[in-house]
């Protein structure tokens, strides 16, 4: 079964994301906010596809406040193996996508709300096809 780790700092948009991905994508769901545990997972080999909030409030990297494009960093320089990423932000301006992939080396981009589930559960399913 496909594993899925959400980093989200919104209760209700983690909630939406784990219940798209378990019963439409078919995937199991991990929903953390701390960047150590996220490296873990992806070090272990176990992980199949990161859904990273942009905006993160509580997450800390060595005493630090960190976003989701430092932790997409960090997911790129510390795995061996390529995990997508998927970005998600509730702060979509024309241009942000391009920019905030190229600083970040995601993946792919999604605008929060989620309004299509079965296209967002479709594009997660691609990705992770594409790296498997």
């Amino acid at each position: 079964m496909r594993h899925v780790l959400v980093i989200e700092d919104d209760a209700n948009s983690a909630l939406v994301f784990r219940k798209i991905l378990e019963k439409r994508a078919g995937c199991r769901v991990t929903l953390t906010e701390d960047p150590a545990e996220v490296l873990a997972y992806v070090r272990s080999g176990t992980v199949s596809l990161v859904v990273l909030d942009v905006s993160l409030r509580h997450s800390r990297w060595q005493g630090e406040l960190v976003g989701g494009v430092e932790i997409c960093r960090l997911i790129r320089t510390e795995s061996g193996r390529h995990v997508p990423v998927l970005l998600a932000t509730a702060h979509a301006m024309r241009g942000d996508a391009e920019r905030l992939l190229q600083e970040s080396g995601a993946d792919d981009y999604v605008s929060k709300p989620i309004v299509d589930q079965d296209q967002f559960a479709k594009r997660a399913l691609r990705l992770m096809e594409r790296a498997a």
